[in-house]
């Protein structure tokens, strides 16, 4: 694999290649974008935060080389720096493949979560995810609060789960009660608060009910954001990974691999397909993969 990171010198700020993705859909303006900054991990968090302000996307990638991958990627959120994310790395996979710059059709990239398997099967590019991590259950009364809901519409007991960054997955009873969530901020921040946490970003709830969108799917999920994110995620990688460890956990999802949608109702579907490694007591790894779409390049001018 030849490292993407060309960029052109300025008096006091450097020109850096990048390409907006959509990601988990093999169309334009369907899934969930990402602007891929080759070369750009050595930036300063302040500039990448400020990038993804500018963008209005809920994250962007920043690739480097690495001493212990094919590739190092990191990912920022408008307010911090997290250490993995779902879509962004289908994006980036598919930045690098669309460049030319993949000559191989297995790789790994060093992520802040560790290594990150990637394995591209023509259009399609699947990642394995760590092996899922389980932890607090989260009353679903407190819950309900946060989403706006009676607490009747959570059917199964709101947990804290990670296969590479947490996420309070929270199962609810039909696409109804799916559609009527709203999120409401000052709930959010006192459920973090008694969770321990110093802020509320990346713990708001990871909403699903085990019906798909379409046919095709065997879920359906949203997730709503708080500022200074954008109102809701289209498609959210990492956390449906999460989220079929926390259904095969429990004993909800018989497949072995099922399909996940998300998007739908923001009119950006998107669809991932989801496998699981190991028996469901002792999951060793969670294979998420879907295809990404080039939708613009070009150059951005950051500070160094």
């Amino acid at each position: 694999m030849r490292f993407c990171g060309q960029m052109a010198k300025g008096s006091r700020m450097n020109w850096y290649d990048f390409d907006w993705v959509d990601a988990f859909t093999d169309r334009p303006f369907g899934g969930n974008g990402c602007a891929v900054v080759h070369g750009g991990a050595g930036l300063p968090a302040e500039t990448c935060m400020a990038y993804v302000r500018e963008t209005s996307l809920v994250e962007c990638t920043f690739t480097g080389p690495s001493d212990v991958a094919d590739l190092k990627v990191r990912y920022f959120l408008a307010s911090r720096e997290i250490p993995f994310a779902g879509h962004p790395t289908i994006a980036t996979v598919a930045a690098l493949s669309a460049r030319g710059f993949i000559d191989k059709t297995d790789l790994v990239l060093e992520t802040g979560a560790g290594l990150v398997p990637i394995r591209i099967f023509g259009d399609e590019i699947e990642m394995t995810q760590v092996a899922p991590q389980f932890g607090a259950l989260v009353p679903a009364e407190q819950v309900a609060r946060v989403i706006g809901l009676p607490t009747e519409a959570i059917v199964s007991p709101p947990q804290m789960v990670s296969t590479g960054l947490p996420f309070c997955i929270t199962v609810l009873r039909d696409r109804a009660a799916l559609q009527a969530a709203r999120l409401d901020v000052a709930a959010l921040t006192a459920m973090a608060a008694g969770l321990g946490y110093d802020g509320s970003d990346m713990l708001e709830p990871f909403l699903v009910t085990l019906e798909g969108a379409t046919e095709a799917g065997d879920t359906f999920a949203r997730l709503l954001l708080a500022p200074p994110s954008p109102p809701e995620d289209p498609f959210t990688g990492s956390a449906t990974g999460a989220m079929a460890a926390y259904l095969w956990h429990h004993g909800l999802m018989a497949k072995d691999t099922f399909i996940a949608e998300q998007g739908h109702g923001m009119g950006r579907p998107g669809q991932a397909r989801v496998t699981r490694l190991g028996p469901p007591d002792a999951m060793t790894g969670i294979k998420v993969a879907g295809q990404g779409t080039i939708v613009m390049r070009g150059q951005v001018r950051l500070s160094g």
